[in-house]
């Protein structure tokens, strides 16, 4: 069943110069991405500046090699006056064999500002359906 979530969704490739000497993807790398999945999401969401005032909880599972794509899914889980929580999950795919695996998941508070760069308010989630 599809999240009712805001989400937004990124495709990257893994290029030599996102890998660190071992031909993994580096852990600042991996972090920008997902911070602009963050980014993205909130955005939409607020349609307002925003910014990142925390990452939190960043786990690094698996190992992302050269040559492999990564999905970034990004989505809100919750609202505050003017914060957003935000958790992005990145997958690595083997583009040849389409093996998929989760490598790293974190969460992030985004900030919505006004054109005074002041926080302001976001609106809040949509309410999920009842089950039934």
């Amino acid at each position: 069943m599809p999240s009712t979530l805001p989400e937004a969704r990124l495709l990257e490739m893994v290029f030599p110069d996102h890998t660190n000497h071992l031909g993994t993807l580096f852990g600042g790398q991996a972090l920008a991405w997902m911070d602009k999945a963050a980014f993205i999401v909130a955005s939409r969401h607020a349609r307002r500046t925003v910014v990142t005032a925390r990452s939190e909880e960043v786990s690094f599972r698996v190992p992302v090699r050269e040559g492999q794509l990564v999905e970034l899914v990004a989505r809100i889980v919750g609202t505050g006056r003017s914060s957003m929580q935000v958790e992005v999950e990145m997958t690595a795919e083997d583009p040849l064999s389409g093996d998929r695996r989760v490598c790293t998941t974190g969460r992030f508070v985004m900030i919505a500002l006004d054109s005074n760069g002041t926080p302001t308010m976001v609106p809040a989630l949509p309410a999920l359906p009842a089950a039934g």
